[in-house]
């Protein structure tokens, strides 16, 4: 009883025009709702409002929850409003400010008296917006996933079109897009978060995790371009560059390799793990071709230790052409085999080529004195023949040292 007056009768009885004054405030407060034609304003959303308030009026009376149907009309409702492309914050306003102005028109009668009435048609409204704010959110959802969907099928349909070799202008533009003169195709081998290993958290969802990470980065670097096709593990991702296909002197235009290389190290750093990246661009036809070399760059990188980050072809020239399987790679392979059984010679000889053959540097490494340093140099040249302080024997060492790890590494064919 508010006011001497049931609360659920003072609501029947304006119903209509509540409904019409919730309408009024949206259109006031809310304006994406102008948006909306006037007869489904005058329509259908006036019946809505007009369903709420009786259902509102059903609980004030009663004490009791809305009948479940009502909750569902409020989760289809929200899922028209997704389908329209109005925003979320929008439709979940919309049950607020309705029972705002449900709450002013049943209070502006209240007397002193009714403090504990008000409380409870306090608790009562607040309980129902808690279930009609629940089902809202859940409908718009339900509302997007469709239209979601379509968005992901019709990009990966271009991105299945591309890697065929087939044509993709029809695929494009189902998917909202032109195709661009060249594609950067980034073949991706993601290292595991250490949440994946840790006891008692589920792995499954530490790798799904990681890659929401990984992939909400690529999307923002690329401004939402980029194709994907990408597993806790890695996959393949088709950055488009240039202007659309058709524009006069796009087949020039080169591939962004150092803001691509910088957008995959941001995305590393935002998944918290090393991102290993083989890379190649073509034009759209030529994109099946690009998409295996830059597996085979990813495999040439993994094999020979290469650090993360992005790797062409230019960046493992002489390792790609020894992973050529050749009796040239195996007979320089061989050069190096005396040293099989002495594992500390070949860690030795790496990291000397790898400091740029400074003795001191590798005695530091490997923490040896730099007289070590030199005698184990000097038994390298002893048992291979081939001297690591002699610039003629270098590039046959550097050669060499490539070949070994090929063959032990599984090649590439």
């Amino acid at each position: 009883m508010i006011g001497g007056l049931p609360a659920d009768r003072r609501l029947l009885r304006a119903v209509r025009e509540l409904a019409e004054a919730v309408v009024a405030a949206l259109l006031e407060r809310v304006p994406v709702y102008h948006r909306l034609p006037r007869e489904q304003l005058t329509g259908e959303l006036t019946r809505d409002t007009e369903r709420r308030i009786r259902a509102l009026a059903h609980t004030v009376r009663t004490g009791l929850p809305a009948p479940a149907e009502e909750f569902t009309a409020v989760r289809e409702a929200a899922a028209r409003r997704a389908e329209e492309g109005l925003p979320l914050d929008a439709v979940l306003l919309a049950h607020h400010l309705g029972l705002e102005i449900c709450w002013e028109f049943v209070t502006r009668h209240a007397r002193d008296s009714d403090t504990a009435e008000l409380l409870v048609l306090h608790r009562l409204l607040l309980d129902q917006l808690r279930q009609a704010v629940t089902a809202a959110g859940a409908g718009y959802l339900e509302g997007r996933r469709p239209a979601a969907d379509r968005r992901y099928a019709a990009r990966q349909s271009l991105l299945t079109a591309l890697l065929a070799g087939a044509p993709a202008d029809e695929a494009a533009t189902r998917a909202g897009l032109r195709l661009s003169a060249g594609y950067a195709v980034l073949c991706l081998s993601v290292a595991e978060h250490p949440d994946e290993r840790s006891p008692g958290v589920d792995p499954g969802i530490a790798g799904r995790r990681k890659l929401r990470r990984l992939a909400a980065e690529l999307d923002h670097c690329t401004r939402q371009s980029a194709l994907t096709a990408l597993t806790p593990s890695g996959g393949l991702v088709l950055v488009p560059f240039g202007p659309p296909q058709e524009s006069p002197g796009a087949p020039g235009v080169e591939a962004p390799w150092p803001h691509l290389a910088a957008t995959l190290a941001t995305a590393s750093r935002a998944a918290g793990v090393p991102v290993l990246v083989g890379a190649a661009a073509a034009a759209p036809a030529g994109v099946p071709d690009a998409a295996a070399l830059a597996y085979e760059v990813l495999e040439v990188a993994r094999a020979f230790g290469r650090p993360p980050g992005l790797h062409r072809l230019d960046d493992v020239l002489l390792e790609y052409q020894l992973t050529r399987p050749t009796q040239a790679r195996a007979r320089l392979a061989a050069l190096l085999e005396p040293l099989a059984d002495t594992g500390e010679l070949l860690t030795t000889l790496r990291t000397h080529l790898g400091g740029g053959l400074n003795r001191r540097h590798t005695a530091s490494t490997l923490h040896l004195h730099p007289n070590t340093v030199d005698y184990r140099l000097r038994r390298i040249a002893v048992l291979t023949g081939l001297d690591p302080t002699h610039p003629a024997d270098i590039l046959r060492i550097t050669a060499a040292l490539a070949a070994r790890t090929a063959e032990q590494a599984s090649p590439v064919r």
